[in-house]
C-alpha cells in the first residue's frame, strides 16, 4: 500500500502505516520548507537519499541549531524537539517513525496552516 499526499512544499509517500511504525518518502522542493513543529509522542529518524536540506533542530539546551544534511546522512528527531526542514536543493529522504501520523504541533508555517497535519 502506498499513499501519495501532496503538500505545499512538495509531497510525501506513506509507504508503511502500521500500528507499530510509519514509513515515508518525503520530497521537499528547492526553496520550500516544512512547518516549524514538534511532536508530543512521535519519534522519527530521517535518512537523506537525494539533494541537500537544512534541518533546524532544537538541541539539549533548547537552542535551535542548523544541520546541513546531504545524501547518506541521517538524524534522529526525538519527541518534543522543535524542528523544521528546508530544501536547499530538491531533496528526498526516508522518514521512519513511531505510528502517530497526526502528532504535529505547528508553531510557524509559511503556508498559513495551523494545528496538526490534518488541519
Amino acid at each position: 500500500m502506498s499513499d501519495l499526499v501532496k503538500k505545499p512544499w512538495g509531497w510525501e509517500n506513506r509507504f508503511a502505516i502500521t500500528e507499530k511504525y510509519l514509513g515515508k518518502v518525503i520530497h521537499i522542493n528547492r526553496g520550500e520548507m516544512l512547518s516549524l513543529q514538534y511532536h508530543r509522542q512521535k519519534d522519527e529518524t530521517i535518512y537523506i537519499v537525494e539533494g541537500v536540506m537544512d534541518l533546524q533542530l532544537e538541541d539539549d539546551m533548547g537552542q535551535m541549531q542548523t544541520l546541513r544534511l546531504a545524501p547518506g546522512m541521517s538524524q534522529r528527531i526525538r519527541p518534543g524537539r522543535k524542528h523544521r526542514m528546508i530544501g536547499i536543493e530538491d531533496c528526498e529522504f526516508f522518514e521512519v517513525s513511531t505510528p502517530e501520523i497526526d502528532d504535529v504541533v505547528r508553531l510557524e508555517d509559511k503556508y498559513g496552516r495551523q494545528g496538526t497535519s490534518t488541519a
